[in-house]
């Protein structure tokens, strides 16, 4: 079992369920999905981009990426229908919570001039979203082998009806919020 998983059942819950008065374990909000996501606007013009981009998420995510296409066609970027622009992985269950350990731990200290997360970043369903601006961050890529720095998206699903709830779920994670 994942560590962070264990930690979940044995002390989140507990305090989540003291905090918001919860009477039933299953009210206690949990982490449903972490989506991981790459815009590759790049590729349009070489091939070749988009099969590192996929690459470097299947490093970092530990599971194989979707290459996501175009929906439709935008003749400025010179993009047609159903040209790849992206790569997606979602996470569940042990590996979701082995990237947020590694997440947490270790890839967001590695930011540089970090400050701390914003806690703006709830969407008011109780989600959670974050970027990145250079997949450097994590230690599963190797620095003299990228060809191009790329940003990401991550996403946190969480169960939490309101931004308060999952604010304090991933608080208790660990998550370094601003102030």
């Amino acid at each position: 079992m994942a560590r962070l998983k264990q930690y979940y059942k044995d002390s989140v819950v507990k305090s989540l369920t003291e905090q918001f008065g919860y009477s039933s374990v299953m009210q206690v909000p949990r982490i449903e999905k972490i989506t991981l996501n790459m815009g590759v606007g790049e590729a349009v013009a070489d091939k070749k981009v988009m099969e590192h981009a996929v690459g470097d998420m299947e490093k970092i995510a530990g599971q194989k990426a979707i290459v996501t296409k175009a929906k439709k066609s935008v003749a400025s970027f010179k993009i047609r229908d159903d040209y790849p622009v992206g790569c997606k992985v979602t996470l569940r269950r042990e590996r979701m919570y082995e990237f947020l350990d590694r997440l947490v731990t270790v890839a967001i200290p590695r930011i540089r001039d970090f400050r701390g997360i914003s806690a703006k970043s709830f969407d008011g369903r109780g989600n959670y979203n974050m970027g990145v601006k250079e997949q450097i961050i994590f230690p599963e890529i190797e620095y003299d082998k990228i060809d191009a720095i790329r940003g990401m998206n991550i996403t946190i699903t969480t169960t939490a009806k309101t931004d308060e709830e999952a604010k304090a779920l991933l608080a208790a994670f660990s998550f370094p919020f601003r102030g």
